[in-house]
């Protein structure tokens, strides 16, 4: 008996309006993966995909359709802005089995979650739009904009991409897309902020800041929605390629120190590696709400801290700059961790862990606590079953539709007790192993862990 895996078969972008008259299809595909496909099966899967969507709309006018189950598909579609389509197909596993000599596939539908899909497929073109701007925007610059230009920017995106899209990991941590934030004393917050606050009035070029320490986010000047894409980058894909680098180098980054000065250990990730080079910057493009903006990412990290800088791309910076960037943080970030990392040390002594996991999670600021996990990496690493995970999302679909307050309670075939409570824009999920508990114990001991871990915050 063999089982296959989650996979990504078809991913593809397109504009219906681009192909009105019959023998045109063709010009209506952005971009199509995998990019050997012939171009008559692109033409077809896009013309079912369109069709499905026309369809759906009959009966519910105004609302896309969301995706399409199929016996070895999921089907995922997103209108990412007017017009532009991304529809991501997923191979539904299955396993092999034997009846009368005879092989034959399984498929195991409970193993993909539609939701988690469409949160990854939503992901795919944050991401995008975070690094090369969105397609309207791509389209209407008045140098260069064109369908050509945005062809090549998906092609030269994607190509990428989607290369290291594990949809296997794929959990509630990719609806939720929550900050990880970490909990400080008034006066180190407020030393921070004030450190945040300094560099931004020193150095006129930079635009928005924010800080980190060990992968929690302590302060960010940018909205939440664009600090929740940044946020997911950082800590999923730079800065572990960053750490990762740094030990095949055969040095640990608080060992390492500066490429401008050896008094301190604060580096570039991305920036200079050393005096003498300027590697080029990576551009990115934030304030959707109000009016696109395209800034330069400037990430400096000393120990366990991590600043991010928002700079003016319509100036390049300059060596000097980035000296003097240098000269100035280094030695005060420094300084700050030690501070920030005796309120952790304290926090954590404070702190009595649950024996039950559980997953807190609020709207109004994106904030999120986790247990379940062991990080935020979304790197398969959960602390509990897949079973359990997929019943949490069920969970959380079944609270959207809860106008204000409500609670679910579910209690598996192998003793587990999942709890899911919504409150004031706020969710909290618990899971519970316990075999011969009842509801009523198990009520008490979530409203216990609210009260211990939460400090009330949850029925505020």
């Amino acid at each position: 008996m063999s089982e296959s895996e989650v996979t990504l078969q078809h991913f593809y972008v397109f504009n219906s309006t681009y192909a009105e008259k019959e023998g045109e299809e063709k010009n209506k595909i952005l971009y199509y993966h995998p990019p050997k496909t012939d171009i008559d099966t692109q033409i077809k899967n896009i013309g079912l995909s369109e069709a499905i969507i026309k369809f759906t709309e009959s009966f519910n006018p105004g609302q896309g359709c969301d995706y399409c189950h199929t016996q070895k598909t999921r089907q995922v579609y997103y209108q990412a802005e007017p017009e532009f389509w991304m529809v991501m197909i997923v191979g539904v596993p299955f396993i092999m089995k034997e009846k009368d000599g005879n092989e034959y596939p399984e498929y195991q539908y409970d193993e993909v979650s539609s939701s988690v899909c469409q949160a990854i497929l939503k992901q795919t073109y944050t991401i995008f739009r975070l690094f090369m701007g969105s397609f309207e925007t791509i389209l209407s610059d008045p140098d260069c904009g064109s369908v050509i230009l945005l062809k090549h920017k998906l092609d030269h995106f994607y190509s990428r991409y989607l290369l290291s899209l594990k949809l296997s990991n794929g959990d509630i941590l990719d609806i939720l897309q929550g900050l990880q934030f970490l909990p400080l004393d008034k006066t180190t917050f407020l030393r921070v902020q004030c450190f945040m606050n300094l560099l931004e009035a020193t150095f006129p070029l930079v635009k928005y800041t924010a800080f980190l320490y060990n992968n929690q986010l302590v302060w960010s000047g940018l909205e939440p929605d664009d600090m929740q894409v940044v946020y997911n980058y950082l800590v999923c894909t730079l800065l572990p390629a960053h750490l990762e680098k740094e030990l095949k180098g055969g040095s640990i980054p608080r060992n390492s120190s500066s490429p401008f000065t050896a008094s301190h250990y604060g580096k570039f990730v991305t920036g200079p590696s050393s005096a003498n080079d300027m590697k080029k910057l990576p551009k990115v493009f934030i304030n959707y709400s109000t009016k696109p903006t395209s800034l330069y990412l400037i990430v400096y990290r000393a120990l366990s801290a991590t600043v991010c800088l928002f700079v003016d791309s319509k100036t390049s910076p300059l060596p000097e700059f980035y000296k003097s960037l240098d000269t100035f943080l280094g030695p005060q970030l420094t300084t700050l961790v030690g501070a920030v990392a005796d309120q952790c040390t304290k926090h954590v002594a404070n702190n009595t862990e649950s024996v039950h996991k559980y997953l807190y999670f609020n709207k109004l600021n994106l904030a999120y606590k986790s247990t379940i996990h062991f990080d935020n990496r979304h790197s398969s690493n959960a602390l509990t079953t897949p079973e359990v995970l997929r019943i949490i999302t069920d969970i959380n679909n079944d609270t959207n539709r809860i106008n204000e307050a409500g609670e679910v309670v579910i209690k598996t075939m192998s003793d587990y007790w999942i709890v899911g409570k919504v409150s004031n824009l706020r969710e909290f999920y618990v899971v519970i192993q316990q075999k011969n508990a009842s509801i009523i114990e198990i009520d008490d001991e979530v409203k216990r862990l609210c009260e211990q871990q939460l400090r009330s915050i949850f029925f505020d």
